[in-house]
Parts: C-alpha cells; structure tokens; sequence
C-alpha cells in the first residue's frame, strides 16, 4: 500500500506518516495544498492518498475531483477535523473513498485504511448513519440514476450484500464466488448505475430499499 499524505499542517502530516510506518504502511510523499496533492498524485501514482477537506488555496475536494478524473485507480479517503455535512456530501459526489475524522482512534484508522485498500470504503458507523438519514430526507442529495432493473440476479445480490454493510471478503464466502469475481460484479453494477464509489451504491441501495433479510446465497 502507497500512501500519499495531504495535509496544510506539518506536525499531523509527520504525525501520521510516523503511524503508517509503524504499520509497515509506504508512505511516498507529503502534500500542503490541494495543488501540490494533484502533482504529486500524477507524479507518485500512489494506492491511497489521505486528504485534508480545508486547505487555503485548493480545497480536497477540488483536488479529488481531478485526480479522480484523471487516474480514477487512485483512492482517496478525506481525513478531516470537521464534521461538515455539505462537506461529507461532496465528497462522495467527487468520488472519495472514506470519510474520517481527525479525532478517529489509532487502531481504528489503521483498520478502515486496509479496508479501502481492498476494495471497501472507509466510512464510521455513525457517518453511513448520517448520510442515510440525509438522503431519505432530501433524496436529491446525492446524485444518482440508472434503473436496478438493467442489473443482473446475481449484480443484486451484491447490491443487496454492499447495502447491508459487508465487505468483499463476505460477500465472495455468501455468494461462494471468489474475490475477484466479487469486484468484477462491483465494478459492472458501478458502470450500470453511474457510481463513482461503494458509497454511493450503498446508499442508493438503502433509498430504493434493496435490502433483503434472504440468505443470498440462496436461489
């Protein structure tokens, strides 16, 4: 894992990077500034890049926005100190992979960083708890199109599994599919529906209610 860090603040950008390593976690490179987080970014090719939401000239999510249009195999997880929710919103419209906060433990920063790594989103408990309530409230929040009805039984069935919560891993030992096969359907149902990321689909999910107590495995 390759991780660039993006951050206005020298002493977190040295903090954190100091953390990754303890976690024989590569980190190749540090940014101040959403600019210099886009050349770095074109230049370093990195798997991950951890981005700060306010910076002076150029925010983070300007700079997702173009980074991930331009190399959209690079993820990005928003590390921020505020809890904004326009903010978490357009974050997730730009194509974010995770949304977490400063004052995130540890361990627990570690864990939801190799989830995004393979394949899942970064996103509390009580963040995913937010986004849904939002959306059920104001539906138009999020962009969103494409009929489920253009998706296959078993890009449902993963739909239904992602909706609910479950990592790849999960869902390839429900289905008894293997991983791969796993993100090949993830990435079918992410071109049908025109996602930028696992959030979204999740999300969509739970707002068309396509959840199921059925054992997927089943049928």
């Amino acid at each position: 894992m390759k991780v660039l860090i993006v951050d206005d603040h020298a002493l977190f950008r040295s903090g954190l990077a100091s953390l990754l390593e303890a976690n024989d976690i590569e980190v190749v490179g540090e940014a101040s500034s959403g600019l210099e987080a886009v050349e770095k970014a074109r230049q370093l090719i990195p798997d991950i890049i951890l981005m700060d939401v306010k910076m002076n000239d150029f925010s983070g999510i300007q700079a997702t926005r173009l980074i991930k249009t331009e190399i959209p195999s690079i993820k990005i997880v928003m590390v921020t100190a505020f809890d904004d929710d326009e903010d978490l919103f357009e974050a997730m419209k730009s194509g974010a992979s995770g949304y977490i906060l400063k004052n995130i433990k540890a361990e627990e920063f570690i864990k939801l960083l190799s989830s995004v790594n393979d394949g899942d989103v970064a996103v509390s408990p009580w963040i995913a708890d937010k986004i849904v309530k939002e959306l059920f409230r104001k539906p138009g929040r999020l962009e969103k199109s494409g009929p489920e009805e253009d998706l296959t039984q078993k890009e449902v069935r993963v739909l239904k599994l992602v909706a609910g919560g479950s990592a790849n891993k999960e869902i390839a030992a429900s289905l008894k599919i293997s991983e791969n096969t796993v993100k090949y359907h993830l990435r079918n149902i992410m071109e049908k529906l025109h996602f930028k990321n696992r959030a979204q689909m999740a999300v969509y999910a739970a707002i068309r209610g396509i959840v199921s107590n059925d054992n997927p495995a089943e049928t």
